[in-house]
C-alpha cells in the first residue's frame, strides 16, 4: 500500500496485525467525526475570542501553542501508534487552536474568506469519498505513484522556500497573487485532494486486513492531517484571489 501522507505509508501497519481483527471502516469514520468536533470546538472558541477582542496579538500565543503542540503530538503519534487513542484527539484540539487562529487572522485581513474555505474543504472531502466509493476514482499503482511524486515535489518546494526565508530570500512566484502563484496554489490543492483518495484506500485496506482497534484512531489521525493541509491550501488560494480584487 502506497500513500504520500507521511502518517499513512507503506510501513504504517507493518507488524501491527495481531490476527484478532478490530479495526473497521465504520469505527474509523466515527473517530474522524469525533476528531472533527474536537478540532472545531477550540477553533470556534479562539475565533470568537479574536473577533470579540479585534486584537490579533491576543490570540497569537494560543495559535503558536496549537501549532507547536500539534506538531509534537503528530510526531509522537507517528512513532507511537499505540498511543493514538490519546494523542490523536489531543492533536485535533491543538490543530483547532492553530486553525482557529489562522482563520481569524485571515478573516480580519480578507473578510468573508473563511466560510468558503471551510465549505470547499468539506465539499471536496465528500465529493472524493463519493467518487471513491462509487468506483469513479481508483487508487491504482500508477495513480499512487503520481500523487506520491507530486506531493514529494511540493514538499521540496516548501522546504526550499522555508530555507530561503531564513536567509532573507523568498519565492515570489509561488507565494504571490500573480498568475503563477494562483496556478501553483490550484496545483497544490488538487494534489492535497488526491491524497484523500490514497487515505481512503489505505483505511479500507487496513480494515480488510484486520488491524488492531487502536489503529482506527491512527487512521483517523492520518486523514485529519490531509484535511488540515487541504483547508490551509484552499484558504491560501482564496486569500490570493481576494488580494487581486
Amino acid at each position: 500500500m502506497r500513500t504520500s501522507n507521511p502518517t499513512l505509508n507503506d510501513k504504517t501497519f507493518a507488524g501491527q496485525w495481531d490476527g484478532t481483527g478490530g479495526m473497521t471502516i465504520e469505527g474509523t469514520v466515527n473517530k474522524v467525526g469525533l476528531m472533527l468536533l474536537l478540532l472545531m470546538a477550540p477553533a470556534a472558541w479562539i475565533w470568537n475570542k479574536a473577533m470579540t477582542a479585534w486584537d490579533p496579538a491576543s490570540i497569537m500565543p494560543l495559535m503558536v501553542g496549537g501549532m507547536v503542540g500539534g506538531f509534537v503530538l503528530a510526531l509522537v503519534t507517528i512513532f507511537k501508534k499505540q498511543w493514538s487513542p490519546v494523542t490523536a484527539p489531543l492533536y485535533a484540539v491543538m490543530e483547532g487552536l492553530f486553525l482557529g487562529g489562522v482563520s481569524a487572522l485571515a478573516e480580519t485581513k480578507f473578510p468573508g474568506v473563511v466560510i468558503p474555505a471551510v465549505a470547499l474543504t468539506f465539499g471536496t472531502l465528500f465529493a472524493l469519498l463519493l467518487a471513491y466509493r462509487s468506483g469513479l476514482i481508483r487508487a491504482t499503482e500508477n495513480f499512487k505513484l503520481g500523487v506520491v511524486a507530486a506531493t514529494g515535489g511540493i514538499a521540496l518546494v516548501y522546504l526550499a522556500s522555508f530555507v530561503m526565508r531564513m536567509f532573507g530570500g523568498q519565492m515570489p512566484m509561488i507565494h504571490s497573487a500573480g498568475t503563477m502563484g494562483i496556478v501553483f496554489s490550484v496545483f497544490v490543492i488538487v494534489i492535497a485532494a488526491l491524497n484523500l483518495v490514497l487515505d481512503f484506500d489505505f483505511i479500507e485496506q487496513g480494515a480488510e486486513h484486520g488491524a488492531p482497534r487502536y489503529m482506527e484512531w491512527y487512521a483517523a489521525f492520518g486523514l485529519m492531517v490531509t484535511l488540515v493541509w487541504l483547508y490551509l491550501e484552499i484558504l491560501r488560494l482564496l486569500m490570493k484571489l481576494q488580494s487581486r480584487d
